[in-house]
């Protein structure tokens, strides 16, 4: 790490300088009381809506920021990011307003709705390249046009102006309430914004905790400030996309290990049971990263009782093809959903009796897998039961066993489990 990226904090001055930079293009999106979440937890939650945003996220603050800074000569050669989501539609706008041609990698198998998005956004002042299966192989190909072309790189959060872009999130919020802010709760994945608006609340408003929230299954910020050194994770859970990185950067990893009071986790089928909770609920749709500072208030309920809480909402960028899968993952999380080896006595009515005999009146079968094999006493089914209360379970298994239909428990079994959900 060179010397400059150890030591740099961003300043209040130059913040306020990007606030005036992306007004052109940022909206200064609402602080709104929750009177739902407010009731739950006892306190006064307020929640600062940036998928509101006109590309759903707050990307386009340190988007434009960076894009704008760039010399005459930079902008006449261009600019390239890698980014399957809400960077490259920042990117993507910025490339548009300021007039700048752009190239836009993104890995191959990125849904289409995302491609159509950016497109959208970036018009004719930017060219989307598909290129491998992972964002790290579009990375690579975008720093190698880089390097032969002499373009900028527009990093989604290691960069000093993307960091001073997130941050005015943190001036707006001190604009806008006449409260003292006990918390903030915000989601981390590179830590750009969380470097940014730390920064801001550090020097504005030193009493307020900034809470960090990433995905239980991609720890990078948390394990890194634990070992006091950025880190790379070998492996992570990938669903919560907006938020999920194998090693934050090395800049916001300075300011944030300095700057937050905490550093939590939160299980991604927490965050899906929040996503579905606000849709059905507050008519508010979020991506994953979007509902993960709102997902943590469950594990800081005691803290915040009596408190001026802010939950920054960061972006609204939710692919409708993934709803299947939220909603299974939520009912995991709240033991509602579970799978099982069933061996069914290979005899007429043995599947009645299963039905009829174990069932609870409320257990409902979504899935079921079973192939007959007349050369054995008994056949084994892949079955998903449905549960309406968590307490059902152990009479259902208690009834199974007595019966001698019993054979295995998959949700503990990652290995297998995988394969069905």
């Amino acid at each position: 790490m060179d010397k400059e990226k150890q030591t740099y904090f961003p300043s209040i001055k130059d913040i306020k300088v990007a606030a005036d930079i992306i007004q052109k293009v940022s909206a200064v999106t609402p602080l709104s009381p929750s009177f739902r979440y407010s009731k739950r937890f006892e306190a006064n939650i307020l929640l600062k809506r940036e998928d509101l945003q006109q590309v759903r996220s707050y990307k386009i603050r340190g988007a434009y920021n960076k894009i704008s800074s760039l010399t005459a000569e930079a902008s006449q050669n261009g600019v390239v990011c890698a980014s399957a989501g809400n960077h490259a539609q920042g990117v993507a706008l910025s490339c548009k307003l300021l007039k700048i041609k752009g190239s836009i990698y993104m890995p191959a198998p990125t849904p289409n709705q995302k491609v159509e998005q950016v497109k959208m956004f970036g018009e004719d002042f930017i060219e989307i390249k598909l290129i491998g299966d992972t964002y790290d192989d579009a990375y690579h190909a975008a720093m190698l046009e880089c390097e032969q072309q002499q373009k900028i790189f527009i990093h989604p959060f290691d960069d000093k102006k993307v960091i001073e872009g997130q941050a005015t999130i943190g001036l707006e919020i001190l604009e806008q309430t006449n409260v003292p802010i006990d918390y903030v709760f915000i989601a981390v994945g590179g830590g750009g914004l969380a470097a940014g608006l730390s920064t801001v609340f550090k020097e504005l408003s030193p009493n307020t905790k900034i809470i960090g929230v990433e995905p239980e299954g991609a720890p990078s910020m948390l394990t890194s400030i634990k070992n006091n050194r950025n880190t790379t994770l070998k492996h992570i859970e990938r669903f919560i996309d907006g938020a999920a990185v194998k090693r934050v950067g090395d800049l916001t990893f300075n300011i944030c290990k300095e700057n937050l009071h905490d550093m939590i986790t939160v299980p991604e089928g927490k965050v899906c049971e929040t996503i579905l909770e606000l849709y059905n609920k507050d008519a508010i749709v979020v991506e994953p990263a979007g509902a993960l500072s709102i997902a943590a208030l469950d594990f800081y309920a005691e803290a915040i009782k009596g408190k001026n809480v802010v939950c920054v909402v960061s972006g609204s960028n939710n692919d409708i093809t993934r709803t299947a899968e939220i909603k299974e993952r939520a009912l995991l999380y709240a033991n509602l959903k579970h799978y099982f080896i069933v061996l069914f006595p290979q005899r007429a009515g043995a599947l009645k009796e299963f039905v009829v005999d174990i069932l609870g009146p409320n257990d409902d079968i979504t899935h079921f897998q079973y192939t007959k094999k007349t050369n054995r006493e008994n056949g084994s089914a892949v079955v998903g039961i449905q549960l309406k209360s968590a307490a059902d379970l152990e009479p259902l298994i208690t009834k199974m066993k007595q019966r001698n239909f019993y054979g295995d428990y998959l949700n503990n079994k990652p290995d297998l489990f995988q394969f069905l959900v």
